[in-house]
C-alpha cells in the first residue's frame, strides 16, 4: 500500500473512525523502503482488535477469540510432537527459537496472502526503530507477490523515481543480496540505508533484467502540491502524493488558496499515490460527495457489508465546483477509495488508466515478545459494493501516456558506443528517437547513425563530441526525456480540456 511522511510515528496505513479515536488498519502490508512515518501500508498496533463498522465509520471493537476447540488442540498436539522429534532426534544441534519462528512463518505464509506477514522480534524492532528515527531511504514501496519483491509505487521526487523505478518492477537483488523468496521485512533491510549511500538493484521489468544504482536520500515530506494551470488560470491543480496525517488540511488549504487566486474548477492527481491513512481518504472523499451518500463499504468474514456514508463528522468543507481526478496503475488503496467515492457517489470524472487494485484490510497485532502479526481481516468495497481487489478501478475516460514515458533510464556509470548490441542500446535509441534525433534503426545495435545522433545531441548540449554515451551525456539525455514527458502529459491535458468543455454555467 507513501508518498510522504506524516506526523505520526507509525509507518502504517490506518483506518480511523470519524467519531471514535480507536484506530485499525487499512490497506495491505506494503512496506515503505523509506523509513518514514507514513504509508508502509500495514496498520496500527491493536493487538487483539478486529475491524467492524457502523454508520459513523470504522471502529475497532471485536476481540479475537483466544479459546481453542478440540480440533485445534489436536493440531497443536501434532505440532508439539514434531517439535519434540526435531529437538531430540535431529542429528545436529537445533535452535528452539528458530524452529518456533519457522513454524509461525510457515502458518502465515500458507495463507497465500501477500499482505499478511509475521515479523520476528528483530525485524519488527528494526522497523519500529527506523520509523521513529529515520527519514532516509530510496523512496519506494514494495510488497511480496509470489515470492517476488515487487514495487507498488515510487514516491514522488524520491531517488527511486529519479532512478526510473516503476510500479510492478520486481527487485531481484539489492547489491549482492538475493531477494527472491526472502521475507518482505528482510528485503527492506537490504534496500534501505543512510542518506548518501548507494544500493545497486537488479530489476526485472517484463522480460528485461537490468541494474539500477540508487543513491539514498532524505525523502520529501510534502503530501500536497498545488498551482494554477499555466494556460488557464481558472483551473486549479492539486497533486496528492500520499494520504498522511496533515493531508486533509493541506488539500483544504490548497482549494481555499486556489479559489482566492481565481480557480473555478480543479484537477486532483493521485497518480503513483500508493495510499495512506484511511481517515484522510474518507475526509477528502467527503469533500466531493453529498452527505448521506456512500463513501465505501467493508466486509468481514461471514458478515454483511457495512456502509460508511458522507457525514458532517468527516468535515463540513465541500467542493462543489467541477473536478476531475487523475489515476494510473500506481494509484492504490486510499487513492482507490477516493476514486471509487468520487466516481460512484460524487459523479465526478476519473481520467487516466486502471488503478492498482488493492481491496483488502489489514490489522497489526503486537505480540508479547514484541514480534508482530500483520493479518488481512476484511475486504473494502466501493460505494456501489464493487470489490476492486486485483482488478482496479477503470477510469471514466481512459487516456494513456506516450510510449516514451515507459523508456528506462540510462545507466550513466556504463559506456555505450558504436558496435554495441543490447537492450540498453535499444532503450537509448528510443530516447534519441523521442527527442527527434534521426536514426536508421532502433533495434539495439549501436550503428553509425546512432553515433551521429549522439554527436548531434552532444553538440546541442555543448558536451564533448565523441558519439559515446556515458556520464554527462547519459544524464542530459534522461533530463531531456523527463522534460519531454512533462510537456506531453496527455492525461493532464485531457483533464484540462474536459474541464474547459464542461464549465459551470
Amino acid at each position: 500500500m507513501n508518498n510522504e511522511p506524516n506526523e505520526s510515528k507509525e509507518q502504517k496505513d490506518t483506518v480511523q473512525a470519524p467519531k471514535k479515536k480507536t484506530t485499525v488498519s487499512l490497506t495491505g502490508y506494503i512496506l515503505s523502503l523509506v523509513v518514514v512515518a507514513v504509508v508502509a501500508i500495514g496498520g496500527t498496533y491493536l493487538t487483539t482488535k478486529q475491524l467492524t463498522a457502523n454508520q459513523n465509520g470504522l471502529i475497532a471493537s471485536k476481540t479475537i477469540d483466544k479459546t481453542t476447540n478440540k480440533e485445534t488442540t489436536k493440531e497443536f498436539k501434532k505440532l508439539e510432537e514434531i517439535y519434540q522429534q526435531l529437538t531430540t532426534r535431529f542429528f545436529e544441534k537445533t535452535n528452539s527459537n528458530k524452529l518456533i519462528e519457522g513454524a509461525i512463518t510457515g502458518m502465515v505464509n500458507s495463507l497465500d496472502d501477500p499482505y499478511s506477514q509475521y515479523l520476528n522480534v528483530k525485524e519488527a524492532t528494526a522497523l519500529d526503530e527506523n520509523i521513529s528515527s529515520s527519514f532516509e531511504g530510496i523512496g519506494t514501496e514494495v510488497m511480496s507477490q509470489n515470492d517476488a519483491i515487487t514495487i507498488s509505487s515510487p514516491i514522488a521526487g524520491s531517488p527511486a523515481e529519479k532512478a526510473g523505478l516503476k510500479t510492478n518492477d520486481i527487485i531481484l537483488k539489492a547489491d549482492d543480496k538475493e531477494l527472491t523468496g526472502v521475507s518482505l521485512a528482510k528485503a527492506v533491510t537490504y534496500i534501505r540505508g543512510e542518506k548518501g549511500t548507494k544500493v545497486v538493484l537488479s530489476i526485472k521489468r517484463g522480460d528485461k533484467v537490468f541494474d539500477v544504482t540508487v543513491v539514498r536520500d532524505t525523502i520529501p515530506v510534502e503530501t500536497v502540491k498545488s498551482r494554477l494551470d499555466e494556460t488557464d488560470p481558472t483551473i486549479g491543480y492539486i497533486k496528492i502524493t500520499n494520504f498522511s496525517q496533515p493531508t486533509y488540511n493541506e488539500v483544504k488549504a490548497a482549494v481555499e488558496t486556489l479559489r482566492k487566486d481565481g480557480a473555478k474548477s480543479f484537477i486532483l492527481d493521485v497518480r503513483q499515490n500508493p495510499g495512506g491513512l484511511l481517515d484522510q481518504a474518507l475526509k477528502i472523499s467527503n469533500m466531493f460527495v453529498t452527505d448521506g451518500k456512500n463513501l465505501m463499504q467493508t466486509k468481514e468474514k461471514d458478515q454483511e457489508a457495512q456502509v460508511i456514508k458522507a457525514d458532517t463528522s468527516l468535515g463540513d468543507f465541500k467542493v462543489t465546483e467541477p473536478v476531475t481526478l487523475l489515476v494510473d496503475e500506481g494509484s492504490a488503496s486510499a487513492s482507490e477509495i477516493l476514486a471509487g467515492a468520487m466516481q460512484e457517489s460524487g459523479n465526478r470524472t476519473v481520467i487516466g488508466t486502471k488503478t492498482f487494485g488493492k481491496g483488502t484490510v489489514q490489522t497489526v497485532a503486537k505480540l508479547s515478545d514484541k514480534s508482530e502479526l500483520k493479518l488481512t481481516i476484511a475486504k473494502w468495497l466501493t460505494p456501489d459494493g464493487q470489490w476492486i481487489h486485483k482488478k482496479g478501478i477503470e477510469p471514466t475516460i481512459k487516456v494513456d501516456l506516450p510510449e516514451y514515458t515507459h523508456l528506462l533510464r540510462i545507466d550513466d556509470t556504463k559506456t555505450y558506443k558504436q558496435g554495441d548490441l543490447s537492450d540498453e542500446v535499444k532503450n537509448l535509441q528510443g530516447i534519441l528517437k523521442a527527442l527527434e534525433y534521426p536514426l536508421d534503426n532502433t533495434d539495439g545495435y549501436f550503428d553509425a547513425s546512432t553515433t551521429e545522433a549522439v554527436r548531434a545531441f552532444q553538440t546541442a548540449h555543448e558536451l564533448p563530441v565523441d558519439g559515446v554515451v556515458t556520464g554527462k551525456t547519459a544524464t542530459d539525455l534522461v533530463s531531456d526525456l523527463l522534460e519531454l514527458i512533462k510537456k506531453n502529459d496527455t492525461q493532464y491535458q485531457k483533464a484540462v480540456s474536459y474541464l474547459q468543455e464542461n464549465k459551470a454555467g
